[in-house]
C-alpha cells in the first residue's frame, strides 16, 4: 500500500519571519466569538465561521507571503452550460481577492467554456478531458486529473490549490482565511447531525468503509498546500481503483474516499457550512453569511445519458 506524507506549511517557508507570522496567525482566532457552535476541533484545527477572524490581517500574511491559488473545476455535458459561466462570474467577485489566482477548468467542450472578464492577477485556462458514460465515473476520475495537473502545472506555479464543484454560485468572500495546509468542507446537511447519522460507507468491501469519523465533510470543496492535495487525489484515485478491482463503488464515490481520507489524516483546517450553504435548509439559525450556494439541482436533466 502507498504511504502519504503530510506536508506541512513550515517544511517549506518563504523566509523564517513569514513562518512566524504564519503559525501565530491562527492564534489570533476569536474562539468564543460563536458560541453556539464549535470553532474548534479536537486536534486543535480552527472552524472558520464568521466572526472568529480577521480578514484584513489574512490577506495581509497572504499578500506578504506571495500566495497563489489555483482554482480547479469541472464543467462537463450539460453542467457546462447549466452552471459554469454563474461560477466564473461570481467567483471573480468573491474568490480569493487580492490574490492571483488561476481557474482551470476541465470540459469535454472547450469551445463553449464562457468568455468572462478578469481582473488583474487572473487566468483562466481550459483543459479538455474525455466525457464518460455514467455522472458517477466523472465524478471519481476528477481525483486523477487533478493530481496529474499538480504535477505537470500547478505545484510548481502556485501555493495552494481548491477544487471546487461546478453547480455553486459565490455571493460573499470566500477569501485567504480558507486557505490552509489541508482544508476540508463541513457538509451544510450534516454538520449538526449525531455521528451516528453520518452516510459514511457502511460497506466492509469498500475501500471507503468507515464505522466511526469525526465530521462529515462534503467533496464540493477541497483544497491547501499543492503537496496535500496531490496527497488526498492520489489515495482517493487509489482506492477507487482498487474497489473497481474488486468490483465495488463507494456509496458517495469520490466524497465516501474523500471522508475516509480525512479520518486517517486530519484537516488542519475546517470550513463551515458558510462556505458552501444550501438554502433548501429551513434552519439558518447558525449561518450569519452566506459565501457560496449550491445551484438549483435539476439532476434529472442534467444527468441524463450522462
Amino acid at each position: 500500500m502507498r504511504s502519504f506524507r503530510f506536508v506541512t506549511h513550515e517544511e517549506n517557508p518563504p523566509v523564517p519571519r513569514e513562518k512566524e507570522e504564519r503559525r501565530n496567525i491562527d492564534d489570533d482566532l476569536n474562539f468564543g466569538a460563536r458560541r453556539q457552535v464549535a470553532t474548534i476541533t479536537t486536534w486543535n484545527g480552527p472552524i472558520m465561521w464568521n466572526g472568529i477572524f480577521d480578514a484584513n490581517a489574512y490577506d495581509k500574511l497572504h499578500i506578504q507571503l506571495r500566495s497563489s491559488v489555483a482554482l480547479t473545476v469541472f464543467a462537463v455535458g450539460r453542467y457546462l452550460d447549466a452552471y459554469c459561466k454563474d461560477f466564473l462570474t461570481s467567483a471573480e467577485k468573491h474568490f480569493m481577492p487580492g490574490l492571483p489566482v488561476t481557474y482551470y477548468v476541465f470540459t469535454d467542450s472547450p469551445e463553449k467554456v464562457p468568455q468572462i472578464e478578469l481582473g488583474p492577477q487572473r487566468q483562466l485556462k481550459v483543459i479538455k478531458v474525455k466525457m464518460y458514460t455514467r455522472w458517477q465515473d466523472i465524478s471519481m476520475m476528477r481525483m486523477s486529473m487533478i493530481s496529474n495537473l499538480i504535477d505537470s502545472e500547478i505545484a510548481s506555479n502556485f501555493s495552494h490549490i481548491f477544487c471546487f464543484d461546478v453547480d455553486q454560485v459565490f455571493e460573499a468572500r470566500f477569501g485567504s482565511e480558507a486557505l490552509g495546509d489541508s482544508v476540508a468542507l463541513l457538509h451544510a446537511h450534516y454538520y449538526k447531525l449525531t455521528k451516528d447519522r453520518f452516510t459514511y460507507d457502511r460497506n466492509n468491501k469498500s475501500t471507503a468503509f468507515m464505522e466511526a469519523g469525526d465530521f462529515y465533510y462534503h467533496a464540493a470543496i477541497f483544497g491547501g498546500l499543492c503537496a496535500n492535495v496531490k496527497n488526498l487525489t492520489d489515495a482517493c484515485y487509489l482506492s477507487i481503483m482498487e474497489d473497481k478491482i474488486n468490483d465495488v463503488e463507494a456509496l458517495w464515490h469520490d466524497e465516501s474516499h474523500l471522508n475516509k481520507y480525512y479520518w486517517l489524516n486530519k484537516p488542519s483546517k475546517l470550513l463551515p457550512p458558510e462556505y458552501c450553504w444550501d438554502y433548501s435548509i429551513s434552519d439558518r439559525s447558525d449561518i450569519e453569511i452566506v459565501r457560496l450556494r449550491w445551484a438549483p439541482k435539476h439532476y434529472d436533466t442534467l444527468r441524463a445519458n450522462v
